[in-house]
């Protein structure tokens, strides 16, 4: 008993010592960063593998993450700074593992990038292979090179969808899909109750990726000088895909190797030095950005990943709706904040924090301007936070709508049954007691009262796209019933205002407010070091502990090329899917940049 009781206390001490020099290290680790120098003639590098998200990631997040990542607006608030500073004689785009924002976000960098280009400044870019819309984003640069060995992944865009429904059947697992009966094209629950593509769905995809495509080949065709029918031609034969292919058809510009490229650099532009856009853009307050100088403040609520509700702690990663509900509050109470810009890149998720969130939107636009900033995707409940606002700016290839709900409860009395063998048996006060549980068929009652519950919703969310988008019911309904759209055609429908980025919604939040000078202030507000180091170590889950651990091992041989974050958010959506309660209001699908 004494040798087990030393053995406890000895191994807590270890672990208290462990957890404590962890802690020392990661202190050390986020304080005190020095600026990074700009050496003259330097080239500002973009690594399109070191882009993620709207933000970059926590700083307590990048400590475990041996390849530094930088967010999509401190990278394009670097590009505007880089146009004017004397230092910088050009940027070089670089694919060396792949891309990982999608097709919305690229736009908005491929958009900076050409604003660069208006200094008079070169852009040059190499890839040893590109993705699709890696290449994309290239062909924003004066000169495209590409590894002699390499490809160019030039073949249009399909869509393809998994069902599950034979395997759950072999599994005995039934999953009743509840959903408006108006709402075929919500079609997330489907992939449960069926084995192959529904009408509407197959519809829904084949417009949004043909949309999606269509703004790609036709910027491709005005960069490259290359007509759109010759450009599907090449996607429809593959005859693109091979570097040399690739070079004949005037895909790319040359054929060369990486040092090739930074010699021609050096030669042709006095490029000495490669300066990535990650440090780069730390040595401006990329969070707090100044137009002028002003007192006036303009908010930038980011809303980025699965609603949910509740806050968000240790690594979890999301629209927590308590999150964004306070940082609303927050800035419409600030004298100080002018306006206010909500950044939506979110696929959507529980109905209930929906709501929260879009009750909060109603509050502040009632004291000051509220413009909303779509990136990749702003579907669903996603869409819900933004109908109300005064404005919606999207990108052209932003995934909205879904206007719509759905819900799934599983019956797995067959699985028990007869793969199994096992019985349940009940009692109870009242008829339903036991109507909903999973280990048998809903009750006819609960059936009706659960689709009572999302046509009920449904009603609710129809009535408020149309009060904020000043359009009848009937309008509504005819463009929602679940469908998704791109920007490009949701702007022809009165479900969005105008085609931009953040920029464009900081303009229209001044100009609504009155202002031409001011700050932007970020919202939610990156936690203190202390705050961070207490959540993670107290209050992480077993599962951020263990994703802690797959990260250092991954960072330690090198396994995988994923960053940390990429990692992070793989386990949060399978997590998300497979904890989500309640009714959903999100996309059918999960958008990854390939």
């Amino acid at each position: 008993m004494l040798a087990c009781v030393l053995g406890v206390l000895i191994v807590s001490v270890i672990g208290a010592l462990v957890k404590f020099i962890m802690m020392l290290a990661m202190i050390s680790s986020l304080s005190g960063k020095p600026v990074t120098a700009v050496e003259a003639n330097s080239f500002l590098t973009i690594d399109l593998s070191h882009i993620t998200g709207d933000r970059a990631a926590n700083s307590l997040m990048q400590t475990f993450n041996s390849d530094r990542t930088v967010g999509l607006i401190p990278a394009i608030n670097a590009i505007r700074e880089a146009a004017t500073d004397n230092n910088i004689k050009g940027i070089l785009i670089k694919e060396s593992n792949g891309a990982t924002i999608s097709w919305a976000s690229m736009e908005e960098l491929r958009n900076a990038i050409e604003a660069f280009r208006q200094s008079g400044k070169p852009v040059v870019s190499y890839a040893t292979s590109y993705s699709q819309h890696g290449y994309y984003l290239a062909t924003s640069a004066d000169l495209i090179s590409l590894h002699p060995s390499g490809m160019l992944d030039f073949r249009g865009m399909g869509g393809e969808v998994m069902y599950y429904k034979d395997l759950l059947d072999q599994l005995g697992i039934e999953m009743q899909l509840i959903r408006p009966e108006s709402c075929a094209y919500k079609s997330a629950g489907e992939v449960y109750s069926l084995s192959h593509m529904s009408d509407a769905n197959r519809e829904q995809i084949r417009a949004y990726i043909s949309s999606i495509w269509c703004s790609v080949t036709k910027a491709i065709a005005k960069s490259r000088h290359i007509e759109a029918d010759e450009l599907n031609k090449i996607a429809d034969d593959l005859s693109g895909y091979l570097a040399d292919d690739a070079c004949a058809h005037h895909l790319v510009d040359t054929l060369c190797f990486e040092e090739d490229v930074r010699n021609m650099l050096k030669e042709n532009y006095g490029g000495e030095h490669l300066l990535p856009i990650e440090d780069y853009a730390e040595n401006f307050q990329t969070s707090n950005q100044t137009i002028k100088q002003s007192s006036n403040q303009i908010a930038v609520i980011y809303a980025e990943g699965n609603v949910m509700d509740g806050s968000a702690k240790g690594f979890n990663e999301g629209v927590y709706g308590d999150d964004i509900v306070k940082a609303l509050r927050e800035a419409m109470n600030d004298e100080k904040v002018k306006a206010i810009v909500l950044r939506i890149n979110s696929p959507g998720g529980a109905a209930t924090a929906s709501e929260s969130m879009t009750h909060a939107v109603i509050a502040a636009k009632a004291k000051k301007p509220v413009i909303v900033s779509m990136g990749d995707l702003a579907a669903s409940a996603g869409y819900e936070m933004s109908c109300m606002a005064d404005v919606i700016v999207a990108q052209p290839m932003t995934i909205t709508g879904s206007i719509g709900v759905f819900g799934t409860i599983p019956n797995v009395q067959k699985l028990l049954n007869q793969k199994l063998g096992l019985h349940t048996d009940t009692v109870a006060t009242n008829r339903n007691a036991n109507g909903l549980t999973i280990l048998r068929p809903l009750s006819p009652t609960a059936m009706a009262m659960m689709t009572r519950n999302v046509e009920d919703f449904y009603k609710v969310f129809v009535g408020r796209v149309a009060e904020g988008r000043h359009m009848t019911y009937d309008e509504v309904h005819k463009i929602a019933r679940g469908r998704v759209w791109t920007g490009a055609d949701a702007i022809k429908i009165g479900l969005v205002d105008t085609l931009g980025g953040l920029d464009l919604a900081l303009s229209i939040a001044a100009e609504k407010a009155g202002i031409t000078d001011y700050t932007v202030k970020d919202f939610p507000q990156e936690k203190d070091t202390w705050t961070q180091l207490i959540e993670f170590f107290n209050g992480s889950s077993e599962e951020d502990l263990n994703l802690f651990a797959k990260i250092r091992l991954a960072n330690k041989w090198k396994a995988a090329s994923k960053t940390m974050r990429t990692i992070s958010r793989m386990e949060n959506n399978l997590r998300y899917i497979s904890t989500a309660e309640g009714l959903q209001a999100r996309l059918p699908f999960l958008l990854v940049g390939e």
